[in-house]
């Protein structure tokens, strides 16, 4: 922490506010030399009186700690990148999303093809217990991937994947 820094931006808020080094000693209950010590450097003001200041120049407390305003326009940039990010994981999120209910919808047509095929009683022949065969293992597999996609466990699957692919470049 640089005392000499936090004490150029006091006096820098201070004269912002028009005000003198007695104001703010009156406006705080401290003397006009405790005003002129925090804004050498010298000292610094108890964490109470910092809480003060900061509401009466507006800034935030870390801003008066590091002795410096933050940039609107870096606040503003990375609040860009934070929503460009947030764009595409929900992108990422909505199309994995449709891909799941895609083989939910041919699992659950599988799994009706297999029940009408049982209800019609059809003959056994290789066909018929092929597609029986394929229609149990769709609507097996379409269960499996929902369960997976529910419980996180393919988006953890999916970021180990990136981190291999990320290795190997």
């Amino acid at each position: 922490m640089d005392q000499i820094k936090i004490g150029k931006f006091l006096q820098e808020l201070r004269k912002e506010k028009g005000m003198t080094q007695e104001q703010l000693a009156d406006k705080m209950g401290v003397a006009r030399r405790t005003v002129s010590r925090w804004e050498t450097g010298n000292n610094m003001p108890d964490l109470d009186i910092l809480i003060e200041l900061s509401d009466l120049y507006n800034v935030d407390l870390r801003e008066l700690l590091d002795g410096e305003r933050k940039s609107e326009e870096m606040n503003q940039e990375m609040e860009e990148t934070v929503l460009k990010v947030a764009e595409y994981s929900n992108a990422e999120k909505e199309r994995t999303a449709r891909v799941v209910m895609g083989f939910f919808i041919l699992g659950i047509i599988a799994l009706v093809i297999n029940c009408a095929m049982s209800f019609m009683d059809v003959g056994d022949t290789f066909w018929t217990g092929f597609i029986r065969g394929m229609t149990t293992g769709i609507a097996l597999g379409s269960m499996i991937l929902g369960i997976l996609y529910l419980s996180g466990a393919m988006a953890k699957m999916r970021a180990f994947k990136m981190r291999l692919i990320g290795r190997q470049k």
